[in-house]
């Protein structure tokens, strides 16, 4: 996904296997609830990016990584961040959103994973739930790190420098 101008990259985390965690969730969304992430992705997340930190939308989890509080619908969120009028009749559903997220490089957000917490917002859920998104995050940090050691042997031309 493209930045707004001078904002943050929307990127999504894929395992080796080529699973997007962040994708099946949100394909198991509602209408209306895929609607108002696109929304809270495009017109707050991507714009405000890690200075939501310590707002409603954003709570730092440690170890680099975030959770995404999505509560408003599509129409809210384009009323209070793109200066559109909300639409007639507001979306019959809550919107209840949690996405886990990780900022990195030169304004970069990595999308890991994500869960309805209207399902369930059990402690027991949301812990599971983080646990995954952890488990995401290392293995996007492993991934990275194979990458950057591709990068080193390739600019070595394989062979080991010596000092």
């Amino acid at each position: 996904m493209t930045a707004p101008e001078g904002g943050w990259t929307l990127d999504v985390f894929a395992t080796d296997s080529g699973v997007e965690p962040f994708t099946s969730f949100l394909d198991e969304l509602s209408d209306a609830a895929a609607v108002a992430l696109d929304a809270a992705l495009n017109h707050v997340l991507a714009v405000r990016g890690i200075d939501l930190a310590n707002s409603e939308w954003l709570k730092p989890l440690g170890k680099g990584l975030h959770e995404f509080r999505v509560r408003h619908s599509a129409d809210e969120i384009m009323h209070m961040f793109a200066d559109e009028q909300p639409g007639v009749a507001p979306d019959p559903e809550s919107i209840l959103l949690r996405v886990f997220v990780h900022f990195h490089g030169r304004r970069v957000v990595l999308l890991l994973s994500g869960y309805d917490k209207r399902d369930d917002a059990s402690k027991k859920r949301q812990e599971k739930e983080i646990a995954f998104a952890r488990k995401c995050l290392s293995a996007w940090n492993q991934q990275e790190a194979r990458c950057r050691a591709q990068e080193r042997k390739g600019r070595s031309g394989g062979r080991a420098r010596h000092r």
